[in-house]
């Protein structure tokens, strides 16, 4: 028998191949969401949740180079806290479950996505101005968000060492921490404006905003 199938490639080429397949699930789902004619937010949460889960397994060969954080970031503000909460913690789930591994550090990942995710929430006026996602204001949250998502995580240590070695930990931590926030950077200027157009078309109504409308019609 012939074994076409086995082919070693360097990590680069394997870097490369990942991201190819990545791009070619963002294209594909976003072809598919078009033939959504409801608006349909559960919809959108799963979409969200493919492209967070795909990103995370295909680029975990970049140290913490991810799209979770900013794709959690942007349903806090279109969808609200829960829905955001939920989407980290299927994320996460899923992610770790599968392919990264998973223990304790999976509760702390789902906490630190999670705050990133109520964030977006109360900061949503903040960043969405008539439905204009404020690209810069996202930028610098996105990088924040790198940073406390990181130190939450890092909280897991204290399951297994003295609190003493927290600050030590963190400290060292730093480039990785500052590989996410560039990370976000990217991601924000990749993602966000064709997630935020993708969002608007199934974004929850306000009941006020509902009735306003009803009213005025």
């Amino acid at each position: 028998m012939y074994d076409f199938h086995n082919v070693a490639l360097t990590p680069n080429q394997s870097l490369l191949l990942n991201i190819a397949i990545l791009s070619v699930i963002v294209y594909a789902v976003i072809r598919s969401e078009r033939r959504i004619e409801d608006s349909n937010p559960l919809v959108m949460i799963g979409i969200l949740a493919i492209f967070g889960i795909a990103g995370r397994i295909l680029l975990d060969p970049l140290p913490n180079f991810q799209p979770v954080t900013v794709i959690v970031l942007l349903a806090g503000i279109y969808y609200g806290a829960p829905r955001a909460v939920a989407l980290a913690g299927i994320i996460a789930l899923t992610t770790n479950f599968v392919a990264l591994g998973h223990g304790p550090w999976t509760l702390f990942q789902i906490a630190g996505w999670g705050l990133v995710g109520i964030a977006g929430a109360v900061f949503a006026d903040y960043l969405l101005k008539d439905d204009q996602l404020q690209l810069n204001r996202l930028a610098v949250l996105a990088i924040i968000s790198a940073f406390a998502f990181d130190w939450v995580v890092s909280l897991s240590i204290l399951l297994n060492a003295d609190a003493s070695m927290l600050v030590p930990y963190l400290l060292n931590g730093l480039l990785f921490d500052l590989y996410h926030a560039v990370g976000n950077l990217i991601f924000v200027a990749w993602l966000a404006n064709p997630l935020s157009d993708l969002m608007l078309r199934h974004k929850i109504v306000p009941s006020s905003r509902a009735v306003n409308q009803v009213a005025t019609n």
